[in-house]
C-alpha cells in the first residue's frame, strides 16, 4: 500500500515536487528523505515513491522500484542528462516527466513493463496526498 500525507502547504513546499522536472524519493524503511515525518498509517509502496513534477508541472508519483527486477532493493534512479528513470541492473529505461512511467528501452519496453502508478490527489490547495489506486 501507498499512503503519504504532506498536511499543509509548508509541508509539501518543503517536501514536495515545486515544478516540472522536479522529483524525490520516499522510502520509509530507509528514513528518506531526512527529516520527514513518517506516521504509523504512511506506507511507501514496494520499492518506495518517486514524486515527481511532470513537464506540465503536475505532481505524478510511482513505484521506485523496476518491475523487470521485481525486487524492492532494485530501484530506479533519474539520469540528470535524459531525465529518464533508469534501472542501474537491467538498465530498462522510463519516461517519468512525460509519459506516465512508459517504458523506453530495455527489458521493460521489450515486455511492455511501465512503472507502477499511483495517485497524487490535492485537497483545496493546502494538502497533498499520495495513495495506491
Amino acid at each position: 500500500p501507498v499512503q503519504i500525507v504532506f498536511t499543509d502547504i509548508g509541508m509539501w513546499n518543503t517536501y514536495g515536487v515545486s515544478g516540472a522536472l522536479d522529483y524525490r524519493t520516499f522510502i520509509r524503511q530507509e528514513n528518506r528523505p531526512a527529516g520527514f515525518f513518517y506516521t504509523a498509517t504512511t506506507y511507501t509502496g514496494y520499492g518506495g515513491v518517486l514524486l515527481v513534477g511532470d513537464v506540465y508541472g503536475n505532481p505524478q508519483a510511482f513505484d521506485l522500484s523496476c518491475p523487470v527486477e521485481h525486487q524492492p532493493d532494485v530501484r530506479i534512479y533519474i539520469d540528470s542528462e535524459t531525465h529518464n528513470g533508469v534501472c542501474p541492473k537491467c538498465g530498462s529505461t522510463y519516461d517519468v516527466f512525460e509519459n506516465l512511467g512508459y517504458p523506453l528501452s530495455g527489458p521493460a519496453a521489450k515486455h511492455g513493463y511501465g512503472l507502477t502508478r499511483y495517485n497524487v490527489y490535492s485537497g483545496a490547495g493546502t494538502t497533498y496526498r499520495v495513495i495506491s489506486r
